[in-house]
């Protein structure tokens, strides 16, 4: 017998924390920024850089998504090929 698996999704509750937490850290980071005592060209530097991170970990984080989505794919079409193979043994068939 084949089993689907539960697709797991998040609450609400969380999927809003996680917002929350990235724009307070983006919001004090900024401020942080914002408040250093240094020129602007220093400030713009690592105001592109702390951007530039973002934009990273959002990326890695989808191609870790995306690697395991298609693992989880080849798992879900090597099982069926299996459950198939085994369905369709006959172990008191004649050889012909």
């Amino acid at each position: 017998m084949s089993e689907t698996p539960v697709k797991q999704q998040n609450t609400t509750a969380y999927f809003g924390q996680a917002v929350a937490s990235f724009a307070v850290a983006l919001a004090a980071t900024a401020g942080g920024i914002y408040s250093l005592d240094v020129s602007g060209w220093i400030r713009a530097f690592l105001a592109v850089s702390v951007l530039y991170l973002t934009t990273s970990a959002f990326t890695l984080a989808k191609v870790v998504r995306d690697r395991q989505e298609a693992d989880q794919i080849v798992s879900r079409v090597d099982q069926a090929r299996l459950e198939k193979m085994l369905a369709d043994h006959d172990p008191y068939k004649p050889v012909a």
